[in-house]
């Protein structure tokens, strides 16, 4: 019964989004404009840095507290802190308060990673920023920054439920920046130029 009230809860708390709720308090609702996703990338865009920062706080937060609350009560089942953390990003993604139309993701992962594998995150972050200094493509460094964690699982050995839970968070992530793909196939996806540091250094 605790195995399922704890993912229940997870999926609760990934539903609560940090743009929209941050976005009641201002009266906007940002999968209104820009990209039209409810994730960080888009506050950023859309509503600047103060309210971008809000909303990943927020995303971040949720992510940790569902992976930490499996682990505390979770009676030492060793599944349980991952399913949670899956049903975290799960309901960031698909949010039961705000239509089922969230984010990507990726925040409420690394929240729940700081909780669950710590060492990913300084990985995660590094070949995200990596790849948006080469690039300026924000989806496409999600992509494989998240795609990073699947051979680190596997140098590091550990728990299969870990190696498990990359992978599908991993291909999660291929799915949710499907349209950042067809825009980078199309050549339509915008880059975030500021962030292209390889480029400028070359210039």
């Amino acid at each position: 019964m605790i195995v399922a009230v704890l993912i229940l809860l997870a999926y609760l708390l990934g539903s609560l989004s940090g743009s929209l709720l941050l976005g009641k308090l201002r009266g906007v609702d940002i999968r209104t404009q820009g990209s039209g996703n409810a994730g960080g990338t888009n506050a950023l865009r859309t509503q600047g840095w103060r309210f971008a920062l809000g909303t990943v706080l927020v995303d971040v937060g949720k992510g940790a507290l569902a992976a930490w609350l499996a682990l505390r009560f979770g009676a030492g089942v060793a599944w349980l802190p991952y399913a949670a953390a899956a049903a975290a990003v799960l309901g960031h993604v698909y949010p039961v308060f705000h239509g089922f139309r969230g984010g990507k993701g990726a925040g409420t992962l690394v929240g729940a990673l700081l909780v669950l594998w710590p060492i990913a995150v300084a990985v995660l972050i590094g070949a995200w920023l990596l790849v948006l200094a080469a690039t300026g493509f924000v989806g496409l460094s999600t992509i494989i920054a998240g795609a990073t964690l699947v051979p680190l699982a596997l140098a590091t050995g550990g728990a299969p439920e870990r190696l498990a839970f990359v992978v599908v968070l991993a291909l999660f992530l291929v799915f949710t920046h499907r349209g950042n793909l067809a825009r980078l196939r199309a050549g339509t996806e915008p880059r975030f130029e500021r962030a292209r540091l390889l480029r400028r250094s070359r210039a």
